[in-house]
C-alpha cells in the first residue's frame, strides 16, 4: 500500500451525524462475561491517581480479569481459585462461553438500544484478552480456535442497522494478552505490556481492514494505543471508503530510536473515561462509562453500583451541553442477557428522550452551557438555529422560576417540552421568569423550548 497522505487526513472533519447523535451504546462481551467477577466499592478515577499497583491489583474492571487473575494475591485469584479450582485456566472459559452464546438474540439488544434512544453501537470486537468475536481470516497464531463460535459483530451489526443506528468496532490495538503472557501491575508493567512484533503488527492491521471491509465500520474505537506502524494508512483507507466516519483518539503509539513511521496526531474527537468535562469544549469528545462502575458484567455489583435513571440523565444532559456524547456502556451476562438493572436504566433515559430529545438531538452548545435559577437549580443550555433550550436538572418546587442571567427576545414563544400550552414568562432585567404549569409531571430534567435563539451577543 502506499505511503499515506496524513495531511489530507488531518482535514477530515466530524461529520454532523455524529454531532447530532449524542448517545451511543458500548458493548464488553467476552470470554470474561463466564466469571464476572472484579472487586466493588473502588472509585475508579480515585484509585488510578492514588495508587496504580493497588488499581490493577484490585481492578474493578471484570474485563481485565484474566490480567487480574496473572497477579499474585490478587482477590480475583482467590476467587478463581475457590470457584474453579487450580488447573482451571482462561482458555477453559472458551467452551462454555461458546455454547452460552447460542442463547443470544442479537434482535433483542438491537430493539433495546433503539428504544434506549440510542443513534449508534460501539461493539468491543477483540479486548485485551485477545478473544476475537468474529471468524477472522486471520486467526490468532498463537491459540487455536481462540473466537466465538457465532459471528457476534456480523449478526450484531445486520441488526443495528435494520433499526437504523450506526455501527462502530472497538478493537484493542497494542494489548493482547494471548501475545504477551506478562500482567499489568503498575505503571512501568502497563507502558511496556503493549506488543510491538512483526506478526502482530501484521495481526493487528489486518483485523482492523477487515472489519472495515467485511462489516463496514464507521467508527474506529481503537484503545490504549496502537502498534508501530504508519497507523495513517489505515486512517486514509478508512475515510476513502466511508467520508463520514471517525476515528477516536486512542492511536498513540512508542517510538524509539530508528522508527521511521509518523506519529499518530489525527483523531476526531477525544474519549475521556468515567469523566466529563467542566466546560464547552471546541474539540468533539465522547465521554464512556459503564452505568455501573465495570464495563464487562461484573456479578459482585449491586443495584448501589449502578448510575441511577435520574443521575444518568443529570449527567447526559450536561455532557451535551458541553459539546460532548455519552457512549453508555451495556455488560451482558454470557449468554446475552442484558441485566434488568441495566435495561431499566435504558429503558427510563429513552422514554426521557421520547419527550425531551428535542432538546438533545441534533443540539449544538450555546455562547454557555450552564446557568442557575435563584432558588438554586442548575441550568444546561443547548441550541439549534430555531430555539434555544433551557434544562433544568431539578423540579422546581414553586410555581414560578427565575432564571439568572438569561435575556431573550421580546417576541418569544417558550414551551414546556411534553406540554403543548406555551409557557408565561416575563423579562426581569437580566434575568428570565418562567411561569410554571400546574400539572408539571415528575421528570428528572425539564427542558424549556424557546423561539428564536436569543442573539448570542444579548447575555
Amino acid at each position: 500500500m502506499r505511503l499515506a497522505n496524513y495531511k489530507s487526513v488531518k482535514k477530515h472533519k466530524v461529520p454532523d451525524w455524529f454531532h447530532n447523535a449524542k448517545l451511543g451504546i458500548f458493548i464488553h462481551w467476552g470470554l470474561y462475561s463466564v466469571p464476572a467477577f472484579a472487586v466493588t466499592g473502588l472509585d475508579l478515577v480515585e484509585s488510578m491517581k492514588r495508587d496504580l499497583e493497588e488499581h490493577f491489583k484490585n481492578n474493578p474492571y471484570a474485563e481485565w480479569y484474566l490480567n487480574s487473575l496473572r497477579i499474585e494475591g490478587s482477590p480475583t485469584q482467590q476467587y478463581h481459585k475457590d470457584k474453579y479450582g487450580e488447573d482451571f485456566v482462561y482458555d477453559d472459559f472458551i467452551p462454555i462461553f461458546n455454547e452460552e452464546i447460542k442463547k443470544w438474540n442479537p434482535k433483542k439488544w438491537a430493539e433495546l438500544f433503539n428504544k434506549a434512544g440510542a443513534k449508534y453501537v460501539v461493539l468491543v470486537t477483540k479486548h485485551h484478552d485477545g478473544f476475537l468475536l468474529w471468524p477472522s481470516k486471520y486467526p490468532n497464531p498463537k491459540k487455536k480456535n481462540y473466537k466465538a463460535s457465532r459471528d457476534i459483530v456480523g449478526e450484531l451489526s445486520k441488526e443495528v442497522r435494520k433499526k437504523g443506528l450506526k455501527m462502530g468496532f472497538y478493537y484493542s490495538g497494542t494489548l493482547d494478552w494471548s501475545f504477551n503472557s506478562e500482567p499489568i501491575k503498575d505503571g512501568k508493567t502497563f507502558v511496556e505490556n503493549g506488543v510491538k512484533t512483526a506478526e502482530y503488527i501484521e495481526y493487528a492491521n489486518n483485523h482492523w481492514y477487515e472489519l472495515i471491509d467485511m462489516y463496514n465500520a464507521i467508527i474506529l474505537w481503537n484503545d490504549i494505543g496502537y502498534v508501530p506502524t504508519n497507523a495513517y494508512e489505515i486512517f486514509e483507507y478508512f475515510y476513502t471508503k466511508f467520508p463520514e466516519g471517525i476515528i477516536n483518539d486512542r492511536w498513540k503509539q512508542i517510538r524509539k530510536k530508528g522508527d521511521n513511521f509518523p506519529r499518530v496526531h489525527h483523531n476526531d474527537y477525544l474519549t475521556p473515561e468515567y469523566e466529563v468535562f467542566n466546560k464547552i469544549m471546541k474539540k468533539k469528545w465522547e465521554t464512556n462509562r459503564g452505568i455501573g462502575n465495570s464495563y464487562g458484567y461484573n456479578r459482585m455489583e449491586n443495584e448501589e453500583d449502578y448510575l441511577d435513571s435520574e443521575n444518568l440523565i443529570r449527567m447526559f444532559v450536561d455532557i451535551v451541553s458541553k459539546n460532548g456524547n455519552l457512549l453508555l456502556n451495556v455488560g451482558p451476562m454470557v449468554d446475552g442477557t442484558i441485566p434488568e438493572v441495566q435495561r431499566k436504566v435504558l429503558l427510563n433515559l429513552g422514554k426521557w428522550l421520547e419527550i425531551n430529545g428535542e432538546a438533545i438531538y441534533d443540539t449544538r452548545p450555546w455562547v454557555k452551557a450552564e446557568g442557575i435559577t435563584i432558588d438554586g437549580i442548575e441550568v444546561r443550555y443547548t441550541k439549534t438555529q430555531r430555539s434555544l433550550f433551557v434544562s433544568l436538572l431539578e423540579k422546581p418546587e414553586e410555581k414560578e422560576l427565575e432564571i439568572k442571567s438569561l435575556v431573550i427576545n421580546e417576541n418569544s414563544s417558550v414551551q414546556l417540552l411534553g406540554n403543548k400550552n406555551e409557557i408565561e414568562w416575563s423579562q426581569m432585567e437580566e434575568n428570565l421568569k418562567l411561569k410554571i404549569p400546574d400539572d408539571l409531571f415528575n421528570s428528572p430534567a425539564y427542558s424549556f423550548k424557546i423561539t428564536p435563539t436569543p442573539d448570542e451577543g444579548i447575555n
